[in-house]
């Protein structure tokens, strides 16, 4: 019987993972090899090599009613977008509402783990750990979470541009930035046009003299801020609107892309990529276009050469006098200290049931959590595949046989490259929605939305109308919170809340006279008189309106 379980990292899908263990009456031990929670969101001054880092000005691309923990909102005068800082503080906030650091030990690190020799019968690991000052210890556990990312090893592919070892500036990956300083009066390329490349070219333009993003492909570029300044991924995300894509995909995918080329022409800003909208996960920037129509950022095809200082475009173009250059190139991702056997890939993925579950093991006994994308935040991906593993540890949820999870596994793989952009910098991604809900159905918690429009029809308008917030899978089921209603009816006042810093008074209006009425009716019945009399095949005169009818 599964009792102790090991969770390995401490960032947001570790803190949910150790609260799930906890629901479920489990006993967690995590594992953070750094001295803090917080992982990405925690940002470094100096880079730690094996960790995650993020730079000073970073805002999170999802809001926060959309990313929050699914029983534990947000505070509601937090920014709806929240500084990396924010984030932090939020997620202090839930480890000492649910009391989870005294489950952590810090400063350690997982350097393997294995089988037991006796697995067959009992499905244990031996987790070899080692701290600060060298200690190592084995511990068995009866279960593993793993919760590492995949953030932490730089892609740098040199190789891929001839010349780099000439040139004579500096260089770097994006996993080494942190802000602009010391790059004033610089001309600088940024080569990748994702989420870190767009924002570090953006950081950069305010002081330096010039900057050039480096794009092969293109990208789509979205914006935080929606209709009526809200939240964009509040807007258009709702259940009615998945159903609505789910059947008639190309036209939501076209309307979408008019949407984004009228707030600016994609191919105009040489940014269009040939890929559509949903194949790939779009970058979320809201100051990009800006910098390009001031031309502080000039948009470049793929380098194809270094010569010295110079730069040279595939396109032919050559810039000289480059000072640096930031690779903001992906990432490779890494378990080095899972066994070689459930390291194999599945295309360019491991070799994972649904994301999480090594099928190929007697016992369910290992989970992997958080290394997901999808179009939406991650965190309630990854608490929702926390809650299906600790479930599935006790035996109260049930994996298919192996032959099934692999059948599964594999026709899974062949969709999601016909319909995303995968490689192996992004080798995964989900419908994030149908996902959401297929995890929601294994524990047990998918809003059943019938039962809901019988039982409370305003709450299951919120459900079914509203944004798609995580607090919908805490309604029903194992793990049912009672503050989930009230959360959905009241995430709205928590949107507007942050942005109530001045209250604009509503202007008076005198509501209009009596005779200010009559004048208007008897203004439209004039047009309408004119209009009827022009248009009429019988050419009749109306009668002329008399404004006393409405005295």
């Amino acid at each position: 019987m599964v009792q102790k379980v090991a969770v390995i990292g401490a960032g947001i899908s570790g803190l949910s993972s150790i609260k799930n263990c906890l629901d479920e009456g489990l006993e967690p031990t995590c594992f953070e090899s750094s001295h803090d929670i917080g992982g990405l969101w925690r940002f470094k001054e100096k880079a730690e090599p094996g960790r995650t880092n993020i730079y000073q000005s970073v805002v999170i691309n999802s809001s926060k009613e959309m990313m929050a923990f699914s029983d534990f909102p947000p505070p509601a005068e937090l920014p709806n977008n929240m500084h990396h800082s924010e984030v932090l503080q939020y997620m202090r906030l839930y480890t000492q509402a649910f009391k989870l650091l005294q489950h952590i030990q810090f400063q350690t690190t997982v350097v393997s783990m294995r089988q037991t020799l006796d697995f067959a019968s009992t499905g244990q690991w031996e987790v070899e750990t080692e701290r600060r000052e060298g200690q190592r210890e084995i511990h068995i556990f009866d279960a593993v979470i793993v919760c590492t990312g995949h953030f932490t090893q730089p892609h740098l592919p040199l190789r891929d541009f001839p010349g780099i070892e000439s040139f004579e500036g500096r260089y770097f990956h994006s996993w080494d930035y942190r802000r602009a300083e010391g790059l004033q009066g610089k001309r600088v390329v940024v080569i990748g046009t994702g989420n870190s490349g767009g924002d570090i070219a953006v950081d950069i333009s305010r002081v330096a003299e010039k900057v050039y993003l480096s794009s092969r492909s293109g990208a789509w570029v979205v914006s935080r801020v929606g209709p009526r300044g809200l939240p964009a991924d509040l807007v258009g995300t709702s259940r009615i609107d998945m159903m609505i894509q789910k059947f008639f995909p190309s036209w939501v995918n076209k309307m979408v892309e008019k949407k984004l080329n009228q707030a600016f022409d994609h191919k105009l800003y040489g940014i269009q990529p040939k890929h559509s909208y949903f194949t790939q996960i779009p970058v979320v920037n809201d100051d990009l276009p800006a910098r390009i129509i001031s031309g502080r950022i000039l948009v470049k095809p793929n380098v194809k050469e270094f010569c010295g200082s110079t730069v040279v475009f595939v396109d032919g173009s050559v810039i000289d006098k480059v000072d640096v250059v930031v690779f903001s190139t992906g990432y490779n991702y890494s378990f080095p200290f899972l066994p070689s056997a459930l390291q194999e890939k599945c295309g360019h993925r491991l070799r994972l049931y649904k994301h999480v579950f090594p099928p190929a093991l007697t016992h369910p006994t290992l989970a992997v959590v958080g290394f997901i994308h999808g179009y939406g935040a991650i965190n309630p991906l990854a608490e929702m595949q926390g809650r299906w593993a600790t479930r599935v540890f006790k035996g109260l949820t049930k994996l298919p046989s192996e032959e099934t999870m692999m059948k599964e596994m594999e026709k899974d793989t062949v969709t999601m490259h016909q319909r995303f952009a995968c490689s192996d910098r992004n080798p995964l991604q989900v419908d994030y929605l149908p996902y959401l809900d297929f995890l929601a159905e294994q524990v047990g918690v998918r809003p059943n939305m019938l039962w809901l429009l019988l039982k409370d029809p305003r709450l299951a308008l919120h459900v079914l109308l509203g944004p798609c917030t995580p607090y919908q899978y805490r309604l029903t089921g194992p793990g049912q919170w009672a503050g989930a209603r009230q959360a959905i009816l009241t995430q709205w006042d928590r949107v507007h809340r942050p942005f109530r810093t001045r209250v604009v008074p509503e202007p008076e209006t005198r509501p209009p006279s009596r005779r200010r009425i009559t004048v208007m009716l008897s203004g439209a019945a004039l047009l309408f008189c004119f209009f009827y009399n022009k248009c009429s095949p019988s050419f009749l005169p109306l009668p002329f309106f008399n404004p006393k009818l409405v005295q």
